[in-house]
């Protein structure tokens, strides 16, 4: 981009009244004369410019004040924007803008600044342009597609690290790892995480421990990896570039190990966060992430070690009672028998009762049976016309007993009945 020309430099400089001491070469002076002079050369200078650049490193205070740096192909420049100012629309890591503002120093740190007044926009970033494209011409090549992406197992044996031996990220990891899941073997791949060819080294990190898992044993004779951390500390948006590189895109799409990107902070967004499998909003929550915690872990065991304690428990007294019951088996099995006898015993007296009881009834029915039957013979015509007596019977068969029923009849004919015969008889 370059630096502004005199064109971008408008507004107007003025020296201020109070000219800079001039200070001999030969007497030493102090930091803070140095400084002062310094301060009153660039204020009484730069009093109201204007300066075109793209933000980086963008910082909104909790106090209300906003910070960024300004920058170009060729220099940045740090610059504030006091909460007391008005601001039309939202600053962000990329975007490209025109400032106006004086410069300023702060001696404490011995550093100048912009101490801008105004704002607009200019367009996008260079950085911000080439990150746009290449997320869009990535995502319709598939890379980010969600349907793709692996979970993270729950329980990792091994872990591997792919970060910057030295940032205060790996330490991060590596505390919470210990603290959270330290039977957890792990292993770390340092390289480098920003600067020239940091995504080569990024890259071969991943495909190395592919190749290892994808293999046979690693190099300290450990099973596979089975989760990957791939990140660094927070920064700039030049500081995090080498995640939005190509490079390291497709090395975590290609990887066979579950990946977790954990760059810069929750607000910082690459190409790494997309295409992983998990993204993690910082290195101590991607250790989180990668692994249970080992309190709730005890806590599960405990309680499922107390519910098999209980169920033990019921289940030795159950076995206890029915021990109990199986040693007293022979008194049982005696008490059961004379039970069963006795119950013999009473069935069989009840039985000979209701036997006795039918028999005498049967044979009081046989005696009055043989009653009625005599009764019955000695009743029977035949057998008194056996004794020689007859019967007179009428046409119709009615019988005649005495003669006065003959006489009313006035019936002159009948039939007499003996014992061997019947005989019509007329009357007269």
């Amino acid at each position: 981009m370059g630096m502004p020309d005199k064109a971008v430099l408008e507004g107007t400089i003025s020296r201020s009244s109070s000219q800079p001491v001039m200070l001999e070469p030969e007497h030493a002076v102090t930091v803070g004369a140095l400084t002062k002079n310094i301060r009153g050369l660039l204020e009484s200078t730069f009093v109201d410019v204007t300066v075109e650049g793209e933000i980086s490193n963008f910082i909104d205070h909790r106090s209300g004040h906003r910070y960024w740096t300004l920058k170009d192909a060729d220099a940045q420049i740090s610059c504030v924007f006091w909460k007391s100012r008005f601001l039309t629309f939202d600053l962000k890591d990329g975007m490209k803008v025109v400032c106006r503002g004086r410069i300023t120093v702060y001696p404490p740190r011995g550093n100048y600044q912009l101490d801008v007044f105004q704002v607009r926009a200019s367009g996008i970033g260079e950085l911000q342009r080439a990150y746009e494209e290449r997320y869009a011409r990535l995502l319709a090549e598939g890379f980010f597609d969600e349907r793709r992406k692996r979970p993270i197992p729950k329980f990792p044996k091994t872990i591997g690290i792919v970060t910057s031996e030295s940032g205060a990220a790996l330490q991060d990891i590596l505390t919470v790892l210990r603290r959270r899941f330290p039977v957890a073997n792990v292993i770390v791949r340092p390289c480098a995480v920003q600067g020239v060819g940091a995504e080569l080294e990024i890259a071969r990190a991943i495909q190395e421990f592919n190749l290892y898992t994808v293999g046979t044993r690693l190099p300290d004779k450990k099973s596979g990896v089975d989760v990957l951390i791939v990140g660094r500390g927070g920064g700039s948006l030049e500081d995090l570039w080498c995640f939005n590189e190509e490079a390291v895109v497709r090395a975590i799409f290609a990887s066979k190990i579950p990946v977790i990107s954990a760059v810069g902070h929750e607000i910082d967004f690459t190409l790494a966060d997309f295409v992983a499998d998990l993204r993690a909003p910082t290195p101590t929550a991607a250790a989180e992430l990668a692994t249970p915690d080992r309190e709730e872990l005890l806590s599960m065991i405990d309680a499922v070690r107390e519910g098999l304690v209980r169920h033990t428990r019921s289940e030795v007294a159950r076995h206890r009672r029915e021990l109990e019951m199986a040693s007293n088996a022979r008194s049982l099995l005696l008490s059961l028998s004379n039970a069963v006898e006795q119950r013999r015993g009473r069935l069989n007296s009840e039985i000979l009762d209701a036997t006795r009881s039918v028999v005498h009834s049967l044979e009081r029915l046989r005696l009055r049976l043989e009653r009625d039957s005599a009764k019955l013979a000695a009743m029977n015509p035949d057998r008194v016309l056996d004794r020689g007596f007859t019967a007179l019977e009428t046409a119709d068969g009615a019988i005649i007993p005495r003669l006065s029923q003959l006489l009313e009849r006035e019936e002159k004919n009948g039939i007499l009945v003996f014992a061997d015969g019947r005989i019509s008889v007329r009357f007269d």
